[in-house]
């Protein structure tokens, strides 16, 4: 895996964990924290929870699986690159003189519903 792919692949994790952490057991979203969030290696991890690397690495990659599976089924994440999108779109629209005020109460509305 060349760099670009691993920077998107951690894009994609952080993401999907932002989203769905709390489905997550406490054992998976700590491995993926450390690995993805705070950059610990395999053998960090391993050896802050006493196990092999082996064993590290499987539950990191089992977690990443719940995480694909949970998108899969809910697709909280696209959803929400939809309505960034839109929003974007929007706020385009009111730039090039559409009625401001009406396109800017909608793309508002539009924000809040991911806060």
């Amino acid at each position: 895996m060349n760099d670009a792919e691993a920077l998107s692949k951690t894009t994609r994790i952080n993401a999907l964990f932002d989203f769905y952490e709390p489905l997550l057991t406490d054992k998976q979203a700590t491995f993926l924290r450390f690995y993805f969030h705070e950059n610990y290696s395999l053998g960090e991890i391993a050896s802050e929870f006493m196990i092999s690397r082996q064993a590290v690495y499987e539950h990191i990659k089992r977690a990443e699986h719940v995480l694909d599976d949970y998108e899969q089924k809910l697709h909280l994440h696209a959803q929400h690159e939809k309505r960034q999108q839109l929003l974007r779109e929007l706020l385009l629209e009111a730039d090039n003189g559409v009625n401001q005020d009406t396109v800017k109460r909608i793309a508002t509305k539009l924000s809040d519903l991911d806060l």
